[in-house]
């Protein structure tokens, strides 16, 4: 293994200094014939953005920062438009490719990103606090930090990368990923700032990660602008610990394409405003999938982010009245402990049913936390519904069939008013329960099905 420094080609290493160039010559030359660009221990690379190559491997020593420039017109744009009558550039949308990354990749087989050091982002250069809760961007999109597309075997292993001012690691169209025990520390007030966004992607292992971010920790998507890649199947999450302002564990939004053969287990969720969440509002369709062995903890963050501390979370809604949504179908929970201010949601339409979804061993408790309002129920981004007023339940269920909840319970801890029922089921066909156990808030009958 050949090993390149980028002190060699000019970089000063000092944190100040734009060392981009000398970065990107080293990675350059190590794609000759497969090398290895070493950051090394106690030193500070400030740059603008650089491009994987195949076959090479950027490690980042422990001790080692790669510091993102805070220059906008620094980043590499893969969809670099402009907008003829005012000379503008059009950032895409979050459906789209990105309109700014930093480390960037095409056509990277076999490229890595090692090391116990820290990638920087840099994200406060480019956002603004809209409130106490809530920090948003001076504009749209912002860089994303990784961006690797249409690349196979890839891995991203043991560094940490903090302050990103949008997505932080995206592979897009990629076939064998593996991510192992990266740490992804955003601030829990940036919008946007996913962790780990697998997007097209197929046979992908996440594994004992910790990330913290504003927005969705792990987020599975098949985004429009990447529409021309495959679905995304054959998805291993496991041994990882969590915290999010969205959802810590996510199918969809952007879901054109489908989503199947997923399993997630042996997790923790913890201060965050929703668990495992199936969000399809486009066509695509999602089916087989398991989680098992998850402690989920729930509270309501501010109503900025979309959620109101639901532990599960299974819905389809057309996203608008050209876009139908996709089947939701064979979804399966074991051993899950929910602890938080919600129960679990699950609400389909009328033209397209949930159907087949499994709870075995599911402890579901609510509990009043936060200032925030209760008895509400978070359905965006969708056509017909947006955060509607009921009574939080256990369970609550709409346009769905054949369900089974197997030796599951509901418990109670701080009661408010805005609690109802253990289960709330209405336009649900087939809804077998099996030794369960779990009254209504006030203690009466707790089921209700219709």
């Amino acid at each position: 293994m050949k090993y390149f420094y980028p002190e060699n080609y000019g970089a000063a290493a000092d944190g100040k200094t734009d060392d981009c160039k000398a970065i990107q010559l080293c990675i350059d030359d190590a794609a000759i014939s497969g090398g290895t660009v070493v950051l090394e221990s106690g030193k500070t690379y400030y740059s603008g953005s650089v491009t994987l190559k195949a076959n090479v491997e950027l490690h980042l020593q422990k001790g080692s920062v790669l510091k993102a420039a805070s220059d906008i017109d620094s980043y590499f744009r893969p969809c670099n438009f402009i907008n003829d009558e005012t000379n503008t550039l059009i950032g895409n949308p979050v459906t789209g490719k990105p309109s700014f990354c930093f480390i960037y990749g095409y056509g990277a087989d076999g490229c890595s990103i090692t090391g116990e050091g820290t990638i920087d982002a840099n994200g406060h250069s480019f956002v603004e606090r809209k409130d106490r809760y809530y920090v948003t961007g001076n504009f749209y999109p912002r860089p994303t930090v990784i961006y690797i597309e249409n690349s196979k075997h890839i891995s991203f292993k043991d560094f940490t990368v903090t302050d990103a001012p949008f997505w932080t690691l995206h592979p897009a169209g990629c076939y064998d990923v593996l991510i192992s025990k990266i740490r992804i520390l955003n601030d829990l007030d940036v919008a946007n700032s996913d962790g780990i966004d697998p997007d097209h992607c197929s046979n992908v292992r996440i594994e004992g990660c910790h990330i913290e971010c504003a927005d969705d920790c792990i987020c599975l998507k098949t985004s429009k602008g990447n529409a021309e890649y495959g679905p995304c199947e054959n998805i291993i999450i496991t041994g990882c610990t969590l915290i999010s302002t969205s959802a810590a564990i996510k199918i969809g939004t952007e879901g054109v394409g489908d989503f199947r053969n997923i399993t997630v287990d042996n997790c923790i969720i913890s201060r965050s405003n929703r668990g495992l969440s199936i969000q399809i509002r486009d066509g695509g369709n999602v089916e087989n999938v398991s989680y098992s062995n998850i402690i989920i903890e729930t509270r309501r963050f501010c109503p900025d982010w979309w959620g109101t501390a639901e532990p599960i979370v299974i819905t389809s809604f057309n996203r608008d009245e050209n876009t139908k949504s996709g089947h939701i179908r064979n979804i399966r929970f074991f051993n899950i402990d929910c602890n938080g201010e919600n129960g679990v949601l699950i609400h389909g339409n009328k033209d397209n049913i949930i159907e087949e979804i499994t709870f075995e061993n599911v402890s579901v408790t609510l509990s009043k936390q936060s200032k925030w309002e209760t008895g509400l129920y978070d359905l965006r981004p969708c056509l017909d519904y947006g955060v509607e007023k009921y009574k939080n339940s256990g369970f609550f269920i709409r346009y769905a069939k054949n369900l089974v909840i197997a030796k599951s319970c509901v418990k109670w801890g701080k009661v408010c008013d805005d609690y109802g029922f253990a289960i709330d089921a209405r336009n649900a066909e087939n809804v077998e329960l099996i030794r369960f156990n779990g009254t209504a808030a006030d203690g009466s009958d707790g089921i209700k099905i219709g």
